[in-house]
């Protein structure tokens, strides 16, 4: 009977620990968790819109910076002399203009007169005045009418260039204005690489700021997972440098993934598949992003960072 009875509790407890081993192959398998996770956030590359040498670089390594904070400031005397150019040619259009509206004003007074010659003489009697002297003051009257066209034209150019000296200007002072780097938004100063002397290019990306306010997770589920990933799900993320856990939810699932099996072909655009086939076949992980909710105050956040996301159905935490 004893035999029975150890026989029957070493099988109860072969059963368990297969049930038990089971279990935890299935958990570790389908529950959607994953070891895989990385902190991501945006990276504002800071460029200028001008180009110049640097001046003053008024921020440091890892240095947290408020939007509209200066960053750097291009040496600003070229811009300055842009500035008085532009000043000095607008006078120039301006005063040009005025002699302009000048001559039209004079050129439509002399056309006025003439036309008014014009047509006195043309309503004289012949034994007054010739028919030579009537003609001629008609062509004068057509003279002055060309002239005053020719006037106004002149001042539509004057005021054509008047405005555009008006945008140089304008140009000129936003140059200057852009000629102080200004922080985008709210963020941290990483990896800085710019010292005083350095040449700044326009359009060139010459310092990286992470924006404070957007950082969120990736998550890389196994595709055999994914039946239990659901938008909105909660997420649970634990730092791998430890400290309190970061409540969040499922924003978005990735719709798409490199297939580094099936490379196109240069050639003629049809699939080149490698025929190499591995009897181990692993499952592809596909991203998962997960929106921050809740960061506990002192968890430092660092893009790149490994964490772990747990995921639970809407509503349970």
């Amino acid at each position: 009977m004893q035999s029975i009875l150890r026989a029957a509790f070493t099988l109860t407890l072969l059963v368990v620990a297969v049930l038990l081993v089971r279990m935890l192959w299935l958990d570790y398998m389908f529950s959607p968790w994953t070891r895989d996770g990385r902190v991501r956030a945006q990276v504002v590359q800071v460029a200028t819109d001008v180009s110049g040498l640097v001046s003053e670089v008024r921020v440091k390594d890892n240095q947290l910076v408020r939007k509209g904070d200066i960053l750097f400031v291009l040496d600003p005397a070229r811009f300055h002399y842009a500035v008085a150019q532009a000043e000095a040619d607008l006078l120039r259009a301006q005063a040009q203009m005025a002699q302009a509206k000048a001559r039209m004003a004079a050129s439509e007074s002399s056309m006025a007169m003439k036309r008014a010659q014009a047509a006195r003489r043309a309503s004289l009697a012949g034994d007054v005045i010739s028919d030579e002297t009537r003609l001629d003051s008609a062509s004068v009257a057509k003279q002055s009418a060309s002239d005053y066209s020719a006037d106004v034209a002149a001042y539509s150019a004057a005021e054509a260039a008047v405005k555009a000296t008006v945008v140089a200007q304008q140009t000129a002072m936003l140059n200057l204005m852009r000629s102080e780097v200004r922080a985008p938004s709210d963020g941290f100063i990483t990896n800085l690489n710019l010292y005083p002397g350095d040449f700044a290019t326009a359009g060139t990306a010459r310092m990286a700021l992470i924006d404070s306010h957007s950082f969120w997770v990736y998550g890389y589920f196994e595709e055999t997972k994914l039946p239990q990933v659901h938008v909105g799900d909660h997420a649970v993320v634990r730092l791998l440098s430890g400290g309190e856990d970061i409540q969040g939810h499922v924003d978005s699932l990735a719709s798409g993934i490199a297939d580094r099996d099936n490379p196109t072909s240069n050639g003629d655009l049809l699939a080149d598949v490698n025929p190499i086939f591995t009897w181990v076949r692993l499952a592809q992980r596909v991203p998962v992003r997960i929106h921050l909710d809740e960061v506990p105050d002192g968890v430092k956040l660092a893009m790149g960072m490994t964490c772990t996301v747990t995921l639970r159905p809407r509503g349970v935490r």
